[in-house]
């Protein structure tokens, strides 16, 4: 499948391409990159790399939070005292 995250990853910029989908799936209608239009096998194994790498983010952020909040119970504060304290 032809996404603009695919794209992205293999480094282009939005303005490079134009998507479309009539109805039987995405295809590249514009190119306007002077750099050659990738082949679709290139372009979904990018985009499963972005989905990689956008799941390990989500899952960094989680246990980011996770280590917030038992440094603070750790301290003996509770989030609803952060948050009053900071204003968040």
């Amino acid at each position: 499948m032809i996404t603009s995250q695919g794209l992205i990853q293999l480094g282009f910029k939005s303005g490079d391409f134009v998507l479309q989908d009539d109805g039987n799936g995405t295809y590249i209608r514009d190119w306007n990159s002077s750099s050659p239009r990738p082949i679709v096998a290139d372009i979904e194994a990018a985009h499963n790399q972005w989905e990689i790498h956008r799941e390990s983010e989500v899952v960094a952020k989680k246990e980011r939070l996770a280590s917030v909040k038992s440094k603070l119970e750790a301290l003996g504060l509770t989030t609803e005292e952060v948050k009053e304290a900071f204003g968040i």
